[in-house]
């Protein structure tokens, strides 16, 4: 996705790519918020279990406010950051970004923090290895 090199750049490891399409837009031809906090939880997952190395559940969402709709046919990116890690849970920050049909740059809609923990098979919270990967 191209970025403007002065403005704000995606921080992070692209994780997740999609196009929207009209099955995923409200009447006004804008994306739902429950569409994209769904994929921008489905990127955390991903790095989680990367990092993790197996299973893990998102145990919180913090700090999310939209700063501009996605459209129909908009190319969405989702951008995983580390921001901290624990014995068994890591704190990820997912930015996601989009470039529409009619656009040459992209531009930010919308970040939030998301909790997920290390799991067993058994559902039980276990220990994230040491030392966990970068994203």
């Amino acid at each position: 996705m191209k970025t403007q090199p002065d403005k704000p750049q995606p921080r992070g490891e692209l994780t997740l790519q999609l196009v929207t399409m009209a099955s995923d837009t409200n009447n006004n031809g804008d994306i739902y918020a429950g569409w994209l906090v769904n994929k921008m939880d489905l990127a955390s997952a991903t790095a989680a279990g990367r990092l993790a190395r197996g299973r893990t559940a998102t145990v919180a969402m913090e700090g999310m406010e939209f700063l501009s709709p996605v459209r129909l046919g908009a190319e969405v990116a989702f951008y995983t950051h580390l921001e901290d890690i624990g014995r068994s849970s890591m704190k990820i920050r997912v930015e996601v970004w989009t470039r529409d049909q009619t656009e040459q740059h992209a531009r930010k809609v919308t970040e939030a923090q998301f909790v997920s923990v290390a799991i067993d098979g058994h559902g039980r919270i276990r220990e994230v290895p040491q030392p966990a990967q970068k994203l």
